[in-house]
C-alpha cells in the first residue's frame, strides 16, 4: 500500500474567523470552512449560501458575443440552415441538447420544416472537434451557418474550408486557445481567450452555449424562464467536466440540480431510473451515474444515442434510450477493465517503466473509446502524468490524464514537435500523433514530466478541511456543513481528520473488501465508519487495539426509518498524533 499523504489547508486569520462566528452565528468550525473558501463576510456567506439567477453575469460580457448574437439573428430570421455541431462526450452532447433544443422548441416552435439540424463526429471514424466530413456535410446540404460547442477553438483549417465554401462559424468553446492563432469565424466565444474580460473563464461548453442562448434571449425580449429548465443539462455538463464550481458555474449548478430534483427532462428521469438512482441528486451522483452512461453512447456506438435521449420528450422513448445507452455502458465497463488489466501489466513487467515519472503507452488494438478512463484507472494505481495512445484512422490517438498540481497540457504543448495536433486542459488533454513518432515523444515528454514535476506530486495525497474532535459532528453542524452544496472542484465536500479515536467493539468485514467499524474519542458518542476496499490494508492492524486517526467524510445513513450519521473513511493512520 502507497502510504497517502495529509495535506491540511491553511487555517485562516483568527480575526476572519471570529468576524463570521460573530456575524452568522455559526461554530468556529464552520466559519472556518466558509473562510477557507474566501468567504470573508456577512454579504459574501449570503451569495453563497443563497445562490440567485442575478448572481449571472451579462452575456454581453464575453468578447464577440454581439457578433454571435447577430449572425445567429440573421440567420434564424433570413430563414438560413443551421447546423448546432458538438462534441461526443458529456459536455458536446448537453451543448447540442441545450442549444438545439431551445431553438428548435422556442424559435422554430418544433415545425416540420425546421432549418436546424445537430450533428456530432463519430470518434473512430472523424476524431475529436471539428471534421473534414462534418463541415462538407454543412456545405453539401446547404448550410449557412454551423455553431460549434464544446470544440472549434483548435480547427483554424477546418473553419478556414468552411468559410470558402459559404459556410459561416460561430465557436462556443472552453478549451485553451492558440492565442495568436484563433479561426477566421464569425465570433469565437472562449472566456479563455487572453482578450475576452468576461469575469468567469471556467464555464464548461455547454455553459458557453447557454451563455449565447440567454444573450439572444435578452436581445429578443425572450423571457429568460424559458431557458430555465435546460439548466439540468448545464449541470450535467459542469459536473462530468471537472469544472471549478465556483462563481458562474456553483450558481448554476445550483439551479441545475433543483431542476434536476424537481421537474427533471423526460429523457434524464429515464436514466436516472436506468441507473438506479435514488434520492437526492448532487454533483458526485450525476458524475457517477449519468456521465459514464452518456459518455457511453460516444465511446461504443455514436453520441447521437446520447443526444436523442437528452431531446426526447415522449417517455416510452427515453425509456428505450436509456436502455441502449445502460448497454453501450455496460460494454464500456467490459473494455475498460480487460485494458486496464493488460497496460498495468505491462507496467509491472517492464522495470524502466516502473520508475519513470510518466507513463506512456500504445496498442494499436486497444479501444479508443476507453483509453481516457484507462489513463485515469492508471494514475489510481501509479500516481503520475499517463498518456494512454492507440490506433486511429493510421494515426496514434491518445487520452492524457494528469495528478493534482500538475499541469499535462502545458507538458504536452513542450512536445508539440512530435505532434499532429492537441488540446484540452490542466488535467485531461487529447492528442494525435504519427505512429512512428510515438518512441521520439514518449522520450520528450518523460524528459519534460521529470524535469517539472514535484516529488510530491507522485504520491497521493487527500487534501484535508480541518482538524475535527467528533464530539463536534452534531446535526446543526452538518445542516449548515450540507448548505455549503453544491460540492465540487475548488469547493469540496469538507474532509475532515480525527486523531487518536478508539475502537469501539471489533472491525467488521462486508464481502471481504470492505470495513466496517465503530470509533469514539473521551468525550464524543460512538460514530459508524465505512471504509470502501480498506479491509486488506487495515483489518489486521485495527484489530491489534490500537490508538489511530481517521480521515473522512461525513454522511447520512437511512435505514428502516431512522436516519445517523456514518463517517466515510477515505483513509486510517496509526499511532498517536498531535496536531497537523
Amino acid at each position: 500500500m502507497t502510504e497517502k499523504r495529509w495535506i491540511y489547508k491553511p487555517i485562516p486569520p483568527q480575526e476572519q474567523i471570529d468576524l463570521l462566528v460573530e456575524k452568522l452565528n455559526v461554530s468556529t468550525e464552520i466559519a472556518t470552512l466558509l473562510a477557507q473558501r474566501e468567504i470573508t463576510n456577512f454579504d459574501e456567506a449570503k451569495d453563497f449560501f443563497r445562490p440567485a439567477l442575478s448572481q449571472l453575469h451579462d452575456p454581453f460580457l464575453m468578447k464577440d458575443m454581439d457578433k454571435a448574437v447577430a449572425r445567429l439573428e440573421e440567420a434564424i430570421f433570413k430563414g438560413e440552415k443551421i447546423l448546432v455541431y458538438g462534441d461526443y462526450d458529456v459536455d458536446g452532447t448537453t451543448s447540442v441538447a441545450t442549444f438545439y433544443g431551445f431553438l428548435k422548441t422556442h424559435i422554430f416552435q418544433n415545425r416540420e420544416d425546421c432549418p436546424l439540424e445537430f450533428y456530432i463526429p463519430d470518434r473512430y471514424a472523424e476524431g475529436y472537434g471539428v471534421s473534414q466530413k462534418g463541415i462538407e456535410y454543412a456545405a453539401d446540404n446547404g448550410f449557412g451557418l454551423i455553431v460549434s460547442l464544446d470544440c472549434g477553438i483548435k480547427s483554424k483549417d477546418k473553419v478556414a474550408w468552411a468559410k470558402a465554401h459559404g459556410v459561416d462559424f460561430i465557436i462556443c468553446d472552453h478549451h485553451r486557445p492558440d492565442e495568436n492563432d484563433l479561426p477566421d469565424a464569425i465570433a469565437v466565444l472562449d472566456p479563455k481567450r487572453s482578450d475576452c474580460t468576461y469575469p468567469f473563464d471556467e464555464l464548461t461548453g455547454c455553459g458557453v452555449g447557454f451563455k449565447l442562448l440567454q444573450a439572444f434571449c435578452s436581445n429578443q425580449g425572450i423571457s429568460e424562464e424559458l431557458l430555465l429548465p435546460y439548466l439540468d443539462l448545464v449541470v450535467t455538463s459542469i459536473s462530468c467536466d471537472i469544472v471549478p464550481i465556483v462563481g458562474e458555474n456553483r450558481t448554476m449548478a445550483y439551479f441545475g440540480l433543483q431542476q434536476l430534483n424537481t421537474n427533471p427532462r423526460t429523457g434524464l428521469k429515464a436514466l436516472m431510473s436506468s441507473a438506479g438512482l435514488e434520492g437526492k441528486m448532487d454533483i458526485t451522483k450525476v458524475v457517477f451515474g449519468l456521465g459514464p452512461r452518456i459518455n457511453a453512447a460516444g465511446r461504443i456506438k455514436h453520441a447521437y444515442d446520447a443526444v436523442n435521449l437528452l431531446l426526447s420528450d415522449n417517455e416510452d422513448a427515453a425509456i428505450d434510450f436509456a436502455k441502449i445507452i445502460s448497454k453501450h455502458n455496460s460494454d464500456r465497463k467490459g473494455l475498460d477493465s480487460s485494458i486496464t488489466e493488460e497496460v498495468l501489466g505491462m507496467i509491472q513487467d517492464d522495470e524502466i517503466l516502473q520508475n519513470a515519472k510518466s507513463t506512456v503507452l500504445f496498442k494499436n488494438d486497444w479501444n479508443k473509446g476507453v483509453i481516457g478512463i484507462v489513463a485515469s484507472r492508471c494514475i489510481e494505481k501509479y500516481h503520475r502524468p499517463t498518456i494512454i495512445l492507440t490506433e486511429s484512422q493510421g494515426h496514434a490517438a491518445g487520452s492524457a490524464r494528469s495528478v493534482p498540481g500538475f499541469d499535462v497540457y502545458e507538458a504536452i504543448e513542450e512536445c508539440e514537435e512530435h505532434l499532429i495536433q492537441f488540446g484540452g486542459h490542466t488535467f485531461a488533454a487529447g492528442l494525435t500523433l504519427e505512429i512512428n513518432e510515438i518512441e521520439n515523444f514518449r522520450r520528450k515528454f518523460e524528459e519534460v514530466v521529470s524535469r517539472k514535476i514535484l516529488p510530491e506530486q507522485l504520491s497521493p495525497m487527500i487534501s484535508v478541511d480541518m482538524n475535527l474532535p467528533l464530539s463536534q459532528i452534531t446535526d446543526k453542524f452538518h445542516r449548515i456543513m450540507c448548505q455549503m452544496s453544491p460540492f465540487g472542484p475548488q469547493n469540496m465536500t469538507p474532509v475532515f481528520v480525527s486523531e487518536n479515536v478508539k475502537l469501539h467493539g471489533v472491525p467488521i468485514k462486508m464481502k471481504e473488501k470492505h470495513l466496517k467499524i465503530n470509533v469514539f474519542q473521551e468525550d464524543s458518542p460512538a460514530f459508524t465508519c465505512v471504509g470502501f476496499g480498506m479491509v486488506e490494508d487495515f483489518y489486521e492492524e485495527l484489530s491489534k487495539g490500537k490508538l489511530f486517526s481517521i480521515c473522512y467524510t461525513i454522511e447520512i445513513n437511512e435505514w428502516q426509518g431512522k436516519r445517523s450519521f456514518q463517517l466515510m473513511l477515505k483513509d486510517i493512520k496509526f499511532g498517536v498524533r498531535v496536531g497537523n
